[in-house]
């Protein structure tokens, strides 16, 4: 019996199986475990650790988007940015789906809920919640919790003080999109073993 390392979320009686890819589409698709060249970029990292990162790529599964859609201006300038990234990064519209919400305090419900239901690779949580330091607090544990109960990546893209919308949504998906590509990473390398 072999022994494969549980990841959260894996042992939920109540989660829907997750269809299966083909063989075909397994070998296509599935991503092997890149070690990366040790950046130059201040983080020091000896030589002889290997080195494990993320890209920022499409993906074979879904992404999942929640949105707070009030303030309206706001979701709208929130969703149109993370639309023009996704497709910046090839990421087709088919394979998107967005669930919206009343406002940010319903983001960590509604991210947890995408997550569940393992059809995505990475949920990228939007909204605006400037009005309020505590709201902007309970909505940063909310998606923290969701990603850690699921094993399933959640993006911060929430407004806690004025500034650039697209800013904060491109920054979203890129961080989605870069955490689904090194989860898939591990998993790939804990079926190999």
């Amino acid at each position: 019996m072999s022994h494969r390392e549980s990841w959260p979320g894996d042992d939920d009686p109540d989660a829907p199986e997750a269809e299966e890819p083909s063989a075909e589409e397994e070998e296509e698709d599935e991503p092997e475990l890149r070690v990366v060249e040790h950046p130059d970029d201040g983080i020091d990292i000896p030589d002889d650790v290997e080195l494990l990162e993320g890209e920022v790529r499409g993906t074979r599964r879904g992404v999942g988007i929640v949105l707070a859609r009030s303030p309206e201006a706001s979701a709208a300038a929130l969703l149109d940015a993370a639309f023009a990234e996704l497709d910046a990064v090839s990421v087709g519209r088919e394979h998107v789906t967005v669930m919206l919400v009343p406002g940010p305090f319903e983001l960590a419900l509604g991210a947890m809920a995408l997550a569940k239901t393992r059809r995505y690779s990475c949920v990228i949580a939007l909204g605006d919640a400037t009005g309020s330091a505590v709201l902007a607090g309970e909505a940063a544990s909310g998606l923290q919790l969701a990603g850690l109960e699921t094993g399933i990546p959640v993006a911060f893209g929430v407004l806690t003080e004025e500034g650039d919308f697209a800013e904060r949504a491109t920054s979203a998906v890129r961080t989605g999109l870069e955490m689904a590509d090194v989860f898939q990473q591990l998993r790939a390398s804990a079926k190999a073993v």
